[in-house]
């Protein structure tokens, strides 16, 4: 099994920002054919990395640091009003816990979640190999959260388990649904789900201040970044 000590790393030329307009990044891997278990996994996410399916990855741009790693504290979090909100909106669904394995049901809630939300993205167009390998595949200890009305399947969350806490992956909704602001339902729960099983945080992956489409993770409080190689907890005005 393989150790941070015994870890290869490489990084990829640089390529454009999937997020930030007129930027080139940088993506640093572990060496694919490394031996990653629960333990090892957790020690990479401490350190900022991400999975996706069998690869772990985190930003090593050379002039840029907007991607920042950021992490809620489960025991001291309280929703705000908006977020309570959220929970009472969603008072008539059923969650579900299940493995992280491939199914139709799950893929087919997927690609239409990509097709509408995402069809200027990397992503489009899905597919079920895409599907596997970007969220079933290499997956340690993961689940998806299944959330269900009247056993209508209408969000996926997908949930790595940590040493020292949730990882929240990746999340898809049905389109017609966004009102329901199922994205904030997925995390509230996997709170709860982290203080059940008596484990400190519920890592979020990257923060950037300048991109839209990640501000919701810092209405949620409190929340640390890792800053210079330290968890520290991020002002209430990011």
């Amino acid at each position: 099994m393989s150790s941070l000590k015994t870890l290869v790393f490489f990084a990829t030329p640089p390529h454009e920002c999937s997020y930030l307009d007129d930027r080139e990044a940088t993506t640093m891997f572990v060496d694919p054919r490394a031996r990653v278990d629960k333990r090892l996994y957790s020690q990479l996410t401490a350190l900022g990395f991400r999975r996706s399916g069998s690869h772990y990855y985190r930003p090593h741009c050379e002039h840029c640091n907007a991607c920042i790693p950021v992490r809620l504290n489960a025991g001291e979090f309280r929703p705000d009003r908006s977020q309570r909100r959220v929970w009472r909106r969603n008072q008539d669904l059923e969650f579900r816990l299940v493995p992280a394995q491939f199914s139709e049901r799950h893929y087919e809630l997927y690609a239409r979640y990509i097709e509408q939300r995402h069809f200027d993205g990397d992503m489009y167009p899905p597919s079920r190999e895409q599907f596997a390998s970007f969220l079933v595949e290499g997956a340690t200890e993961s689940y998806f959260l299944e959330m269900l009305k009247d056993d209508q399947l209408i969000g996926l969350a997908v949930i790595d388990t940590l040493d020292d806490g949730l990882s929240a992956i990746y999340t898809v909704f049905e389109p017609d649904e966004e009102g329901r602001s199922l994205g904030t339902l997925a995390v509230l729960w996997q709170v709860e789900e982290a203080v059940r099983r008596d484990l400190p945080h519920v890592y979020l992956g990257y923060w950037i201040r300048e991109c839209r489409k990640m501000s919701y993770k810092t209405r949620f409080r409190p929340i640390e970044a890792l800053i210079d190689g330290h968890w520290q907890a991020l002002p209430s005005q990011s």
